[in-house]
């Protein structure tokens, strides 16, 4: 196996942060960093991860945008908090009673979304209760896709503070 790329060093500050919390699926992380790129938000991956960085899927879907992509993978959630004191955590859980469209998003924000088997764990949702928030959707469905998930909410996020013209 190669070994892994290395994450990409930004010079400015992302609009967004987008955070996957032990992602699964190569194509929803490559379709993931296609966003982030799209609006200047950096990604992080916190391990364990269902894929190598290498994983020609994760490529594939991220197509050459990768190489554009700010990203950063860690070893834990406390990595993430440790590096972006100070900001808001946005939590996306189908456990939240308030909707997206009730956050209040800022540029600097972080957006944190779970693994697409189980979402994100009880104790990271405990500690940002106010800040949990979800998609609206029928009970006839379990879950939004996650890339799905992420591009809407990078979406609506910059659309409130009008960050892309």
């Amino acid at each position: 196996m190669a070994e892994p790329e290395t994450p990409s060093t930004s010079r400015t500050e992302p609009l967004l942060h987008v955070v996957l919390y032990q992602p699964e699926i190569p194509q929803n992380t490559g379709n993931i960093g296609r966003s982030c790129v799209a609006v200047g938000a950096k990604l992080w991956l916190v391990r364990p991860l269902g894929f190598h960085l290498d994983d020609r899927y994760l490529k594939r879907a991220g197509m050459d945008y990768w190489q554009h992509l700010d990203w950063e993978a860690v070893d834990d959630w406390a990595t993430v908090e440790q590096k972006l004191p100070g900001r808001t955590f946005w939590m996306f859980t189908k456990h939240a009673s308030r909707l997206t469209w009730d956050a209040e998003f800022q540029r600097g924000d972080v957006l944190v979304f779970g693994s697409e088997s189980s979402g994100l764990p009880e104790r990271l949702r405990q500690g940002h209760l106010a800040q949990c928030i979800k998609f609206p959707m029928s009970n006839e469905v379990r879950s939004l896709n996650l890339a799905s998930t992420v591009n809407a909410a990078l979406y609506e996020s910059v659309r409130q503070f009008g960050g892309l013209s």
